[in-house]
């Protein structure tokens, strides 16, 4: 009950954060929120440590989003 508690919180934090990010910092943000819910997700899924799958998930999503700037992810712009 317990993994599937921090499933359904991990995917709400994904989905509550998805559209966030215009700057770098945001971007770092949401990653990071976006990154440790797909981490903990996976984790709890494998059978893995889901505190460091959210840890894992974290860092990774916190890098690339730093990693990116806005003319990278402007869904919104017309080609």
């Amino acid at each position: 009950m317990q993994r599937l508690m921090m499933i359904l919180a991990g995917t709400t934090l994904a989905i509550a954060l998805a559209g966030c990010g215009t700057t770098t910092g945001e971007r770092a943000l949401s990653g990071a929120g976006v990154g440790a819910a797909v981490g903990a997700g996976a984790a709890a899924v494998t059978g893995g440590s889901i505190t460091r799958g959210a840890v894992i998930g974290g860092g990774v999503g916190a890098a690339t989003g730093a990693a990116t700037d806005s003319d990278d992810i402007d869904l919104n712009r017309y080609r």
